[in-house]
């Protein structure tokens, strides 16, 4: 895939009915995979436990891993199709991998995902928390409760019971990535919510690295801006999905394949003297904080 050939014209409207969405029903598909990719063999002998790792930007850092070398272990809720599409592409990079389902805002599943991870695959040095989910709501009197605690459970909740339940396992040189957002970076008025949650994410990270870094485990994160996930169709209405993205300096949606080399840089011993940090992938927004 030519670097440069990137999605620039929008994508058609469409809507899914039910989150975090299915990916063999967006049109066109997200780019997963760059065929030119030149693995370093940076993650050779690692293993990786990935959340949301059936599809969007979860299934591009798997098979990212997987071309440097790392088995996977694939958290997700209930999306089976694509999680067996992911580890297909996995396997086929020549590595093992193991889908986990469940819904990782229960602690006992991110227990089971970890001991499944260890047990199967052997050891454990990368933990990606990437699982998440948004729900667009213009008044903060329209919130439920049980929306802004479900919310909170997949995405900062998670978190802080995947982490618990893996530093046990892990070593110096092992590494957390956490998946946050561009939005508490710059607010957003329709999804309070979420935003507060991935606000939590930014703080929880830069509070881990220095819990952490004595033990020699780096705690890092990336946040996207708009990127083309199965995550987008399953949230917003046909007319905001054919302008999503259109609004970055850049002028479209970002790819899931365009993680790639973050999640790799920051899983990988390229990146041992950066922890507390965030990379921002997001089409040219400026960030200050």
């Amino acid at each position: 895939m030519d670097r440069r050939n990137r999605q620039t014209d929008g994508q058609p409207g469409q809507e899914q009915a039910k989150q975090p969405g299915v990916e063999g029903k967006m049109s066109p598909q997200p780019l997963q995979s760059d065929n030119d990719y030149k693995s370093g063999d940076k993650l050779i002998g690692k293993v990786a436990l990935i959340t949301g790792g059936d599809s969007g930007i979860g299934r591009s850092v798997a098979i990212g891993y997987a071309k440097e070398g790392a088995d996977v272990a694939i958290s997700y809720l209930e999306e089976h199709e694509d999680a067996e599409i992911t580890k297909r592409k996995v396997e086929a990079e020549g590595q093992r991998a193991i889908l986990i389902a469940g819904d990782v805002g229960e602690e006992t599943v991110c227990h089971n995902a970890v001991e499944r991870t260890t047990s199967e695959l052997g050891r454990l040095d990368i933990l990606v928390n990437n699982a998440g989910e948004q729900h667009p709501t213009d008044d903060i009197l329209d919130i439920s409760t049980e929306q802004l605690e479900s919310t909170f459970k997949t995405n900062i909740y998670s978190m802080f019971h995947m982490t618990k339940a893996a530093l046990p396992h892990m070593r110096s040189g092992s590494s957390i990535i956490n998946t946050a957002s561009v939005n508490p970076y710059i607010g957003n008025p329709h999804l309070v919510d979420y935003t507060a949650t991935k606000g939590a994410v930014v703080a929880f990270t830069r509070s881990m690295a220095k819990q952490l870094v004595d033990k020699g485990i780096r705690v890092n994160g990336v946040a996207p801006g708009p990127i083309w996930t199965p995550l987008i169709p399953s949230t917003f209405s046909e007319e905001k999905v054919e302008e999503f993205g259109t609004n970055t300096p850049m002028g479209r949606p970002g790819q899931p394949v365009e993680h790639v080399g973050s999640y790799v840089l920051l899983a990988s011993d390229d990146s041992t003297y950066i922890t507390g940090q965030f990379i921002h992938i997001n089409g040219g927004m400026v960030m200050h904080s």
